[in-house]
């Protein structure tokens, strides 16, 4: 799915057919430039391109900051005009509702630098900057330490929330310092002993605090050729094991120890079943694939039988990793 080059360059005043409006009303089509700043919030913009399951409605106002001026302008529009916040990174981690979003959305993928400080080991990267692509520009240097990482879809800001892992390393294990923005626009560096970290978690989850960079601890010194092929393997055993051929959100579940989601929902026997266009995949029963023309709606009733299925059959009731945003219905048919 392709997007506008309205909403794609939404943070870039040239090129939008726009008009200025003063008010946060929000109609089809209206865009409001911030003070001092070349970043436009746009109204009712189709979030479905903007997440790893490519479904969702629409942002009642999205905006996509490119740096923190911007990003503090964006929030301090929405204090003034009481409009709730919601982060959205690279929507890989999220199953956004078909109803969409109401407030205003803050995409922070546009928010990029990395830095290499070679005497101490130490990366610092902005919150947009992928998780993947840093995995393998760190291999190229023989910098180790992220070669776990080339399979999480998802940017440094997501990754450092949810405290991303795979291959029995996550984030909380390398993260020295977290730079986050509060809703009155002040910086914080936090440390992780500040973060509450845990199983995919941290106190930065359901929080009004957004994450602008990131600063990692890694080892170089390495022989590059090493590195890259140890990540290569790393993303051989994801794709090799993980469907990568139809959109998801990644693990739908968290694994409830000393079980594993994928292998409870097996058990149950759910493997491939479907609502709509979303299925339980064949080749890895935590992943919820849509298969085409799936809705949120389809998603969401999808879970909700797994976990009835799951809790019938093991009296363990599983609990998402996936981040549910908008409204959805209780009760599916």
């Amino acid at each position: 799915m392709t997007i506008s080059q309205a909403v794609g360059n939404v943070c870039t005043a040239s090129g939008l057919n726009t008009k200025k409006q003063q008010t946060a009303n929000s109609v089809e089509n209206e865009v409001i430039y911030l003070p001092n700043t070349d970043c436009a919030i746009k109204s009712q913009a189709s979030l479905s391109a903007f997440t790893s399951y490519r479904v969702g409605g629409a942002a009642q106002w999205y905006v996509a900051p490119r740096n923190i001026e911007a990003l503090q302008a964006s929030l301090k529009y929405a204090k003034e005009h009481d409009l709730r916040v919601t982060t959205l990174g690279a929507g890989s981690n999220l199953l956004v509702s078909d109803r969409g979003i109401s407030g205003l959305v803050i995409a922070t993928r546009h928010l990029r630098f990395s830095h290499f400080d070679h005497e101490t080991g130490q990366l610092t990267v902005a919150a947009g900057e992928s998780i993947p692509s840093l995995a393998w520009e760190v291999a190229s240097l023989g910098w180790q330490g992220l070669e776990w990482a080339v399979g999480i879809p998802g940017t440094v800001g997501g990754a450092v929330v949810m405290n991303a892992g795979a291959h029995n390393s996550c984030i909380a294990d390398m993260l020295v310092s977290a730079e986050v923005l509060s809703p009155d626009g002040t910086l914080e560096i936090l440390t992780p002993d500040k973060l509450g970290y845990s199983y995919r978690t941290s106190l930065l989850q359901g929080g009004d605090r957004i994450v602008t960079q990131a600063t990692f601890q890694l080892r170089p010194g390495a022989d590059p050729a090493k590195v890259i092929a140890i990540t290569k393997e790393h993303k051989k055993h994801r794709l090799n094991t993980q469907p990568y051929n139809f959109p998801s959100c990644g693990s739908v579940f968290r694994n409830p120890k000393p079980y594993t989601a994928g292998w409870l929902i097996e058990q149950t026997g759910l493997k491939g079943y479907q609502i709509g266009g979303a299925q339980v995949a064949q080749l890895h029963a935590n992943f919820i694939v849509n298969r085409g023309g799936a809705k949120a709606s389809d998603i969401f009733c999808l879970i909700r039988h797994i976990q009835s299925q799951v809790q019938d059959r093991w009296s363990i009731r599983l609990e998402p990793e996936v981040k549910m945003l908008g409204e959805f219905q209780a009760a599916c048919g």
